[in-house]
């Protein structure tokens, strides 16, 4: 395996992002347009999700919608267990039938654990069948640090979400149900003005005008404070999950913070051109010696937004490659190296095609092959 190590010309002014020491005792920061993530702070370590849980519970009744096994006029019974349930509410009575589109206002706005529970016996019969089939879909969706015992995120032993896996959860919401994220920006809730005390968005960056949309706050007496939000700013957006803050007003000055951090102290820059040639690979029996190694497409990162040395980028292959070569074939990675960021890894694809040498180039190469082996073997006798 060959590498290079190149200094980019348009890299020399990227730099370190001024440090940002959160006050969350577990946080995640990720910039969806470029796949970065900004800051990690015990991201993998799963922990009491509080209500920020029930975007499992919302992903999951989503997915019903779009595979067509509900609909938003679908109505569910709701059952003693449902009208039970203490905590922030919709305020259902057993006589009610809530269509789909109403538990996910009141699940979304009112975080009405009434409300899960009424979806979970909905779609799987009995919660605690809803809260396996959660895990499982969790665990298929890449989030490996997920157990659920409910639907509500109530306290109990066991249930567990780390701030990655709410990321990941957050992000998919936003891409894969475009028609329904909307929902989460959404100010007010009262269902049959049952809960005006209880019909307003806990999301405290909703009314800030700093882009955010969305997601879902949480908190109980044991996982403090925490927030899933997204905010988009021109053609970024941002997602981040805290949890561990001490009152409803450090969460609230704790994501503002967060938001502008991330929108101010980086920029999207395109540092590689699409086609533009970023080192040379040596052909093995081509009709030309070398071909050029390039990317397909415009390469475009995050950098910090302070002017430091400290970025570097390499080239990667497994060399000499081999002819023929057809034009747009993957045969190494740029690998771009920004402080304080993971690495950039981008594929390098062959700028042009190269046919197989000729004759007399197969010739000459198996006569150097035996030259080299002849010599080898004098110099060990």
């Amino acid at each position: 395996m060959f590498r290079s190590i190149l200094t980019l010309i348009l890299l020399l002014a990227a730099s370190m992002a001024q440090a940002f020491n959160t006050r969350a005792s577990a946080a995640w920061v990720y910039d969806v347009t470029t796949k970065t993530v900004l800051m990690d702070k015990n991201a993998d370590t799963p922990l009491p999700p509080a209500s920020m849980s029930k975007l499992m519970t919302i992903n999951m009744l989503f997915e019903a919608l779009r595979d067509g096994r509900v609909t938003m006029d679908t109505e569910f019974p709701v059952s003693s267990r449902a009208k039970a349930m203490g905590g922030s509410t919709m305020f259902l009575q057993e006589s009610d039938r809530p269509t789909v589109k109403d538990l996910i206002h009141g699940m979304i706005v009112n975080s009405g654990n009434d409300a899960c529970v009424v979806v979970a016996e909905g779609l799987a019969g009995t919660e605690e069948a809803f809260a396996q089939q959660m895990t499982q879909r969790a665990k298929a969706l890449g989030m490996q640090h997920s157990t659920y015992k409910n639907a509500s995120g109530w306290p109990a032993p066991g249930h567990e979400m780390s701030m990655r896996d709410l990321g990941i959860l957050a992000n998919r919401l936003i891409t894969e149900f475009p028609d329904y994220y909307p929902i989460f920006a959404e100010t007010t809730f009262n269902y049959k003005d049952r809960a005006p005390a209880n019909a307003n968005n806990r999301n405290p960056l909703l009314a800030l005008g700093v882009g955010a949309d969305g997601l879902k706050t949480g908190h109980t007496s044991e996982a403090g404070y925490g927030l899933v939000g997204s905010a988009a700013q021109g053609n970024r957006r941002v997602i981040f999950v805290i949890t561990g803050l001490a009152s409803e007003k450090d969460r609230a000055e704790e994501a503002e913070r967060i938001v502008s951090w991330a929108f101010r102290q980086f920029a999207e820059k395109t540092l590689v051109r699409a086609g533009q040639r970023i080192a040379e690979a040596p052909v093995w029996l081509g009709a030309a010696d070398t071909v050029g190694l390039v990317t397909a497409q415009d390469v475009k990162l995050l950098v910090p937004a302070l002017v430091q040395e400290g970025t570097s980028a390499e080239v990667i292959y497994t060399g000499p490659l081999r002819a023929p070569l057809t034009a747009g074939t993957e045969v190494g990675t740029l690998v771009i190296h920004i402080p304080d960021l993971p690495d950039a890894r981008v594929p390098l694809v062959a700028e042009a095609d190269v046919g197989a040498g000729g004759f007399g180039k197969r010739l000459g190469a198996a006569v150097n092959a035996l030259r080299a082996r002849y010599l080898d073997g004098d110099a060990a006798s």
